[in-house]
C-alpha cells in the first residue's frame, strides 16, 4: 500500500529501510524522502516505524541503544 503518495513510497519501502536500521522518521526523511513535500503522510509513517520497531526484538534494542549516554 502507498504511505507516501508525493514520492511514491509504499509500507514494504518504509518496512525495508526499518530493517536497514533506519529508527527515526529523521531517518525515513534521509532515506525515502517521505513528509519532505506536502506532509500527508508522516502520521503514518510514523505509525509504522513504531509498529515495526515495537514488533521486532533486534529493532527494538537498536531503539534503547540509541538513547544511551556516551
Amino acid at each position: 500500500m502507498y504511505v507516501c503518495l508525493c514520492k511514491g513510497v509504499t509500507d514494504n519501502q518504509i518496512k525495508d529501510a526499518i530493517a536497514g536500521g533506519a529508527c527515526s522518521m529523521r531517518d525515513l526523511r534521509n532515506d525515502l524522502e517521505v513528509g519532505t513535500q506536502c506532509g500527508k503522510c508522516a502520521r503514518d509513517c510514523k505509525s509504522l516505524l513504531s509498529e515495526t520497531l515495537s514488533a521486532s526484538p533486534a529493532a527494538a534494542g537498536m531503539l534503547s541503544a540509541q538513547y544511551v549516554a556516551a
